[in-house]
């Protein structure tokens, strides 16, 4: 403040000289003072970031430091216009009609509005947080107020930091929440905690305090965790190490729950020791743990089951049930792996195919137990014939397969044939009973690079095969032209299939004479085969294979479709056919669709006969046989019984099948010239067919003394060469018109004989 100076001496000529002196320098020394004040302040308003502006409305002067400007994005010594609503408009949109109210309180002088946060638009683009701090220095003499003098700081950064803190103790929280976590706080010095609401509420305690003594978790542990629990706790209180346990609590409610726990050891700022720790509440997850504990238990439990099983039944898969011996599906397995041994170690494989003899008549005579038994006894037989390191397989019925792997020069292969037949022949007791069979063995041995085992084993089956064409009983090794009769066999099985599809299968007929007049009574169809390259062959060429490839059923019934056209084609040529017989395999007439097949072919009622073979076993017929002969009889096709006196059809079964005809076998007609006895065996043949009135042919009738006895006889029908021969079915007409068959005949006079005398017959009958 200024200092009063006194009046200066009249002797002093300088008085006034140092009294301005003093001025000045007092002046210059107050202004340096503010100079270094202003300078002083502006530093510190510089380095705290504190953007300074001073509103004097009074001069109508505005005034905006360095750092305020810089806050924003200009430049220091950038001029600011002062406009407010054009500032107005940087201010967020949200915070737009604030800060204007703001303000306005502000330069009233409102204190409540001195300090106050906005948004503002940085020149980039982004948003600012600015802290705005103002208040009233000047007013006018009605006390409004003419200045207005404050700072803006920039506290983005901060506002940042505080949202993300915000962010992450929101997280924290809903984490906590969501989790069902509760917090505590333990003071360890004075022994009290502080739990939080979640952590109040997992232990049933609603309603108390958070500041909760030491002792109240201890009290709600359960009294069989308690002491062990505790005791960990104590532990690591001591030791300063982390806690973690699982236990069990009583809740207030009296509810029993289970915890598990974490905690650590921590000093605050102002060194006091402390323990922070979350429990929650896990007694779903432990139930659900314990659940898929037990799930995971039973599942190994049914996991081993399953393997068990597996082996089970894979070894089920590899071995036969019976006799315990490996199957088919192991003996594939096993003939690769030995055919590489040997090709590896310069060996030869030895393959026996075993087939038991009788062993069917054993089992259809003492039952399947009994075959079974016999099964047994082969596969301990066979067992205990080979050596240790040779395999035995059963591959189905009553067949087995032996493995050997055998020096090339070897001759024992022979002797374990032998001695295993032998074996196989010896009587085994059942129930009372010597059972007896035998055993076919086929052997086939090979080695080299390029052995292959399961050609081997088609050549072992080709040796047995032989072995049982030759007896029986018995061992044959393979040998090249066995496996050319096996190929030949195959190449016409070949061209029956492809005679079926080319329609190579004809009917040939052999006309049947009335014994009596030698009127024509009917035909017997036959099958032949017109081959393309051997001509015209008979069944005894074809037969046994068709029966193999299970086709004598196609070829009957194309046979039958072909005589019913050619029997039509006679009729429009004015001959007539009274009756058409036709052979009927046993498989054909097992077939249950056999009664709908012939009503397709519209067939009239008494003229087409089915030859059975009395080889079929009339007296063991079938369910399927006989609703067969009865849909037979319902369509008007009569029933012939071919070739009898070489089967085993008994009257009984003459009785139950009651034909239309029986066919005398040829081999009974061939000797009645010379045999007496043979003509009292036809003659009660056909005296049996007359008391059951059952017609009855004589087939192979090749002399004019089978004709003459025959007649003698009083046989209804021939059929033979001395009559006519098998021929196709264009000849027929001819053959019919010519009437060669008749002696001293011409073959008009024939032809009108046999249109004459076509009246009704015992034959036709």
């Amino acid at each position: 403040m200024p200092v009063k100076k006194a009046h200066p001496e009249a002797d002093d000529p300088h008085g006034d000289t140092a009294a301005v002196e003093a001025g000045v320098n007092g002046a210059i020394a107050g202004d340096l003072d503010l100079a270094e004040r202003e300078s002083r302040w502006n530093h510190a308003l510089v380095g705290s970031g504190l953007g300074v502006w001073d509103h004097n409305f009074r001069l109508g002067r505005k005034y905006y430091s360095p750092t305020w400007k810089t806050i924003r994005g200009m430049a220091p010594d950038e001029h600011v216009v002062g406009d407010y609503d054009a500032w107005l408009q940087l201010v967020h949109p949200d915070d737009r009609d604030f800060v204007a109210h703001a303000i306005e309180r502000q330069n009233a002088g409102d204190p409540e509005y001195q300090i106050f946060e906005y948004r503002e638009r940085h020149r980039d683009g982004h948003w600012l947080w600015i802290d705005c701090r103002g208040a009233c220095v000047e007013w006018d003499e009605n006390g409004v107020p003419t200045r207005i003098v404050g700072t803006d700081i920039d506290m983005t950064a901060r506002k940042e930091a505080e949202e993300t803190l915000s962010r992450l103790s929101r997280r924290l929280d809903l984490a906590l929440a969501i989790s069902r976590i509760g917090v505590f706080e333990a003071d360890i010095e004075n022994d009290t905690v502080e739990w939080d609401d979640r952590l109040i509420s997992i232990y049933g305690l609603q309603g108390a305090p958070h500041q909760i003594a030491g002792d109240a978790w201890a009290k709600s542990l359960h009294p069989d965790d308690r002491e062990r629990v505790l005791g960990l706790a104590g532990r690591s209180v001591e030791s300063g190490s982390d806690f973690q346990q699982e236990y069990r609590i009583i809740r207030g409610d009296g509810a029993e729950r289970i915890i598990r726990a974490r905690s650590a050891f921590f000093v605050d700022g102002n060194g006091h020791r402390k323990l922070i720790g979350a429990n929650w509440d896990v007694t779903e997850d432990v139930a659900l743990r314990n659940e898929l504990q037990r799930a995971k238990d039973l599942a190994e439990a049914r996991n081993r089951e399953l393997e068990a099983a597996k082996e089970s039944i894979e070894r089920l898969a590899l071995h036969d049930y019976l006799t315990d011996l490996p199957n088919r599906r192991y003996l594939d397995k096993m003939l690769d792996e030995r055919s590489a041994e040997c090709r590896a170690k310069g060996l030869a494989l030895a393959i026996l195919h075993i087939d038991l003899d009788r062993f069917k008549q054993i089992n259809d005579t003492l039952g399947h137990r009994a075959g079974d038994t016999m099964l047994q006894h082969a596969a301990s037989v066979l067992i205990n014939s080979v050596r240790t390191g040779d395999f035995v397989a059963r591959i189905g019925g009553d067949e087995f397969v032996i493995l050997c792997t055998v020096d090339a020069a070897s001759k024992k292969i022979g002797s374990l044939a032998q001695r295993i037949i032998r074996e196989l022949r010896k009587p085994v007791r059942y129930e009372g009973h010597d059972c007896r069979f035998g055993a076919s063995i086929g052997i086939a041995i090979d080695g080299g690079p390029k052995l292959d085992a399961k050609q081997t084993l088609l050549d072992a089956d080709i040796a047995l095969y032989r072995a049982k064409g030759l007896g029986r009983n018995r061992f044959e090794f393979f040998s090249a032209s066995a496996r050319r009769d096996v190929v030949s066999a195959k190449q016409l099985a070949d061209e029956i299939l492809i005679g079926l599809e080319r329609s190579e299968f004809v009917p040939f007929y052999q006309l049947q004479f009335n014994a009596r007049t030698l009127d024509i009574t009917g035909l017997e169809t036959l099958a032949r085969w017109q081959h393309p390259v051997h001509g015209l062959l008979a069944p005894d060429r074809f037969l046994e294979i068709a029966e193999d490839l299970d086709v004598v059923s196609t070829i009957d019934a194309l046979i039958l479709e072909r005589a019913l056209a050619d029997r039509r084609a006679w009729i429009k040529e004015g001959l007539s056919i009274p009756k058409i017989s036709v052979n009927v395999s046993a498989r054909r007439l097992a077939d249950p669709d056999l009664g709908k097949k012939l009503r397709t072919l519209k067939i009239e009622p008494g003229t087409i006969a089915f030859e059975l073979l009395e080889s079929i076993s009339l007296d063991d017929c079938d369910e399927a046989v006989a609703a067969n002969l009865k849909k037979l009889r319902k369509l008007g096709i009569d029933i012939q019984i071919d070739d009898f006196g070489t089967g085993h059809a008994s009257i009984v079964s003459l009785l139950r099948l009651s034909p239309k005809t029986l066919k005398i076998d040829r081999e009974l007609i061939r000797m009645l010239p010379q045999s007496s006895e043979q003509r009292k065996l036809v003659g009660s043949i056909i005296d049996i067919g007359r008391s059951l009135n059952i017609l009855v042919i004589a087939e192979g009738v090749e002399t004019a003394d089978h004709i003459r006895i025959l007649q003698e006889l009083d046989c209804d029908t021939l059929q033979g060469y001395a009559l006519a021969r098998p021929m196709p079915a264009m000849q027929i007409p001819s053959f019919i018109r010519a009437g060669s068959w008749r002696p001293g005949l011409t073959a008009a006079r024939a032809l009108q004989t046999h249109l004459r005398r076509a009246l009704p017959s015992r034959a036709a009958k």
